[in-house]
């Protein structure tokens, strides 16, 4: 991607400590504010029981989710450092993998891009899996396709055979 090419970053926000709304707001905000990038679209906020490690835990801090499509000349390591900027600025701490937290920026995707590297994998490679992102992902993108995997709708709807429990926001 070269600096003069607009792409569509697909970014899922979540979050399950603090003002989890106002939290997520504000990073919508600060992902417009970024150079050379503007949102698009932004999705409802959605409910959703914790994911740890060791799956779906209702007793932690529920969670709000939702994905927003950022238009962006930024190239994809210097959107995702943005990102993690982002989240340190509004209290993020990387103690505990999949852990509670104030805030939680995935890059999902970037147009077709693939990226496979130590620091960044594009197309996010549990995406296809998680009806938290593919549910406001396809709110706000409804023809959308996941590289790699195929159309979002389908992807929603086979995980959706087997529901997962989410929670009102």
């Amino acid at each position: 991607m070269t600096a003069a090419h607009w792409a569509t970053a697909v970014i899922a926000l979540g979050s399950n400590l603090g003002d989890r709304q106002a939290t997520l707001e504000h990073a919508v905000t600060a992902l417009d504010a970024l150079p050379d990038s503007s949102i698009l679209a932004v999705s409802s906020w959605h409910g959703t029981v914790a994911l740890t490690v060791d799956g779906l835990d209702p007793e932690r801090p529920a969670y709000l989710n939702g994905v927003a499509l950022l238009q962006t000349r930024l190239d994809p390591y210097t959107l995702l450092d943005a990102m993690r900027a982002i989240e340190a600025a509004n209290g993020r701490e990387r103690d505990e993998r999949w852990g509670d937290r104030t805030l939680d920026l995935d890059l999902i995707a970037l147009d077709a891009l693939e990226i496979d590297s130590e620091v960044l994998q594009v197309p996010h490679p549990r995406a296809h899996e998680r009806d938290f992102v593919l549910a406001p992902w396809l709110e706000v993108q409804p023809d959308a396709e996941l590289p790699g995997h195929g159309p979002i709708a389908a992807l929603l709807a086979g995980l959706r055979e087997t529901p997962s429990p989410e929670v009102a926001p």
